[in-house]
């Protein structure tokens, strides 16, 4: 399948400091959506301005189709109404004089070759973003949910080669902006539409995405498949970023392949899985998530006895803090019953769901 969107070590600088994006390379083939994951100031919204022409970039190439758009080395830069693109925003962006139905043709009115009749369109996407009765109705008079469905709309109306999604949800109260999460993959998997989608919000890359790029200070840290950046994160940064807040410290005792042993002082040894080429002796972090912690399990590996210090049961959930051998975990576990008092405690770290990195001090998990 060919790419619709190809990056090749692409760079951005602005006047001062680091680049904003510094050497990034990815692919998003036809039909596929990729998030760009990853904090403030990472360099994922700068990538996405770059593909979108709206920021030009200081080196690398971008193609979209099999043109290339962008490439500063030979002086190439196709401005942006030429380069085939959808776009939304986090605010939303629709023409408040209008209706409904005005602002999802307006894009087709400007085109040279809209393929066919506007109003059959034109009602075919409103149709698929749920607005099939909305088309007379004053743009003004929708809610912010359903002027989001608007802007959509009238970014897939021609079809684009490409639709970038810059945080279009972020600006909705949390529950529609879990139900439009979910609609939003849906409407991109039935128009076959090629996305990318910038967000800093861990589960809506994990539902929208088919890939995720994990960025940090410009840099693309790994590229993956939801289930691979989720069960197997390649650097501190990346397991932290997604949710494993446990770090618990120790010494590397052996390795074989992608296995290491841990010594955790006080607590014992552990099993865990490491994807660096770590050494008996080197000092590490092991990264686990608190749903991963098993209480009251005694497993055949990684079987430990702690202590409850605290619960705090939250309704339909129960967090613990456990004290293992001198350190802290944090432990959760689902259900309207809190099953464990404070004391005495057998728990289990599957050695699947620990991860050992090399520890380079706090700061890169922070």
């Amino acid at each position: 399948m060919s790419s619709a969107l190809l990056i090749e070590d692409l760079v951005k600088r602005f006047a001062t400091g680091k680049p904003a994006v510094d050497g990034v390379s990815f692919d998003v083939p036809a039909g596929e959506i990729v998030v760009l994951l990853g904090p403030s100031g990472c360099g994922k919204t700068t990538t996405l301005r770059c593909v979108a022409g709206l920021e030009h970039p200081t080196g690398g190439r971008i193609s979209i189709g099999e043109r290339v758009v962008s490439e500063p080395a030979r002086g190439l830069l196709v401005s942006p109404r030429e380069r085939d693109i959808g776009m939304v925003f986090q605010s939303y962006a629709v023409w408040p004089h209008m209706t409904v139905r005005q602002n999802v043709a307006y894009p087709l009115k400007h085109r040279r070759n809209n393929g066919g009749n506007v109003d059959a369109k034109v009602r075919e996407t409103l149709e698929l973003v749920g607005l099939g009765d909305y088309g007379e109705r004053p743009v003004t008079s929708l809610s912010g949910g359903q002027m989001q469905r608007v802007a959509l709309a009238r970014s897939l109306v021609y079809r684009p080669q490409l639709l970038l999604l810059d945080e279009p949800l972020s600006n909705l109260d949390a529950k529609l902006r879990i139900r439009l999460r979910d609609e939003l993959r849906r409407i991109l998997k039935q128009t076959g539409m090629t996305g990318l989608y910038v967000t800093h919000d861990q589960a809506e890359a994990v539902v929208l995405g088919d890939r995720i790029g994990v960025m940090r200070e410009g840099k693309l840290l790994q590229m993956a498949t939801p289930q691979e950046i989720y069960n197997r994160p390649v650097d501190p940064f990346v397991a932290n970023f997604t949710g494993a807040a446990n770090v618990l410290l120790g010494k590397v005792l052996a390795r074989s392949g992608e296995r290491a042993t841990v010594d955790l002082g006080a607590a014992g040894r552990l099993d865990a899985w490491t994807p660096q080429s770590l050494a008996a002796g080197d000092k590490v972090r092991v990264a686990l998530r608190a749903e991963n912690v098993r209480l009251g399990e005694r497993g055949s590996a990684n079987a430990f006895f702690g202590r409850v210090i605290e619960r705090r049961y939250q309704g339909m959930q129960t967090l613990y803090d456990v004290e293992v051998g001198g350190q802290r975990l944090e432990a959760l576990e689902l259900g309207t019953a809190a099953r464990h008092p404070e004391g005495e405690v057998v728990l289990t770290l599957p050695p699947d769901a620990c991860w050992a990195y090399r520890d380079e001090g706090a700061a890169a998990i922070e």
